[in-house]
């Protein structure tokens, strides 16, 4: 007989990824826990052989979309006041008067943001978003539905969509307890928060003092540091093909070494074919010197543009494309879901690259994973396609503070400047950036950085056995 029924809030491809991929359910089960997701997305979790409860036509109220991007800038407003740092302001997302609909919203936005911008404001403004999603049929949904089920806990995978709101409030009203998952290492500083739940699991200490330092009306108590299991199939050593076969699969060369470039979406890097260019031509130039290299581009999931058509085409005797194993499950970009065979095709190229280099990704951590190290380019191109955009914007962001050192990453500062520091990974000169990069790793997420999936289920048992209260 199993000791609890846990329901794992299914919002996107992140969690998806997160716990469906992972070793999270194999390790609940062992715990002899019965896991059902309760699914919001596209994707059918029964075709993995797990249980799932779909919620299907169910909408937040017409106001919260307006009240939570209120509440995001009023947050920043208020990061802003405290700490007198304007880089807060870079991660607002600008106003849309594109339709009459559209204006309503902003304008009704703006209004709140200017006579709300406070703390006070701030828990004023969670109250209406409450009363108002209480006063739905999703929520009414939600409360039937967890009445008959009766989980012992409802586990919320990320804490920044709005559809969370209303589930979480069920549940709370129910006396079920709740638990939110923080997903990202660049979250809290973009006040992502929008859930309310009676605990918060976060990757590492550093994130934990994030959080009480944004939130301060969360409790240290209600903070549990877990690690996350986004990075654990880097360490599923049954999931790696031999260097032969996956050169093989991917009709790369083997008597050459590969740099992998991982790409960006057009918002975050706009001039990214110029950046592939720079490191192709870096690769053709290494060449002429003898050394026998190329390069494996994997593309941002959702980016289905053909911006990087021309360079692929040009260079095509040094640049191979493997494509991320992502699947659309409607016309609409937030539904183009990841596979599981994603992960482990994600986990072979960086078992089987040299490095990868990008515009300050997360990949970093994938590829300290395997060992390898990480290239940040750090220059603006001569002719931008936004001449507003700034590459060195990107690094003033707050969570690139966390790096305790400047030699965590490989820093390409211009064109010319790639040859060389390609050439000294490859003659194996990089061992102090993958040593700061580890430590910063360690910083970043808990180690060992396997054993995440584990750490939650223990938690999961503390709160429904109420050892935590």
């Amino acid at each position: 007989m199993a000791k609890n029924k846990v329901f794992l809030l299914l919002l996107d491809g992140v969690g998806l990824r997160n716990f469906a991929y992972s070793n999270f359910i194999a390790e609940g089960e062992k715990k002899n826990n019965n896991v059902v997701f309760w699914n919001k997305t596209h994707f059918p979790i029964e075709s993995l052989g797990f249980k799932e409860l779909k919620i299907e036509n169910q909408k937040i109220h017409p106001v919260t979309d307006t009240l939570k991007k209120a509440k995001k800038d009023i947050n920043l407003n208020v990061f802003i006041q405290r700490t007198g740092d304007k880089v807060y302001n870079s991660y607002k997302f600008k106003f849309s008067y594109k339709t009459l609909n559209a204006a309503v919203k902003s304008m009704l936005a703006r209004l709140l943001i200017f006579t709300l911008s406070s703390e006070r404001g701030l828990r004023l403004l969670d109250k209406y978003i409450n009363y108002f999603e209480r006063k739905t049929k999703y929520y009414k949904h939600c409360k039937a539905v967890l009445q008959s089920e009766k989980p012992s806990v409802v586990f919320c995978t990320s804490q920044r969509h709005v559809q969370s709101i209303a589930p979480l409030l069920a549940a709370k009203d129910l006396g079920i307890p709740t638990v939110s998952f923080i997903f990202s290492w660049d979250n809290l500083p973009k006040a992502t928060m929008v859930v309310e739940t009676d605990y918060y699991l976060v990757w590492s200490e550093h994130m934990k003092a994030e959080l009480l330092y944004y939130h301060p009306n969360i409790k240290e108590s209600q903070i549990l540091v877990t690690g996350t299991p986004q990075f654990e199939i880097h360490f599923e050593k049954e999931s790696l093909l031999s260097r032969e076969a996956f050169f093989e699969a991917y009709a790369l060369d083997k008597n050459k070494k590969y740099i992998c470039f991982s790409g960006d979406d057009v918002t975050t890097s706009p001039d990214d074919p110029k950046y592939l260019e720079d490191l192709a031509l870096a690769i053709t130039r290494l060449n002429k010197k003898n050394h026998n290299l190329g390069i494996v581009f994997r593309r941002c999931p959702v980016d289905f543009s053909s911006r990087y058509d021309a360079v692929l085409t040009r260079y095509k005797d040094i640049i191979v494309a493997i494509d991320p194993i992502w699947k659309p499950f409607s016309s609409h970009w937030n539904t183009i879901l990841p596979t599981k065979e994603d992960g482990v095709l994600f986990s072979n190229i960086a078992e089987h690259c040299e490095m990868v280099v990008n515009l300050g990704s997360t990949t970093l951590f994938d590829f300290v994973s395997h060992n390898k190290p990480c290239g940040y380019f750090r220059y603006n191109q001569l002719e931008q396609n936004n001449p507003k955009w700034d590459i060195f914007r990107c690094y003033k962001f707050v969570h690139f503070r966390s790096m305790h050192t400047t030699e965590s990453v490989i820093w390409l500062d211009g064109p010319a400047d790639i040859d060389s520091k390609i050439e000294n990974v490859i003659n194996n000169q990089h061992n102090i950036n993958n040593d700061s990069a580890k430590k910063w790793f360690e910083k970043i997420n808990q180690h060992p950085v396997d054993k995440a999936s584990e750490r939650i289920w223990e938690t999961i048992e503390k709160i429904t056995n109420g050892s935590l209260c």
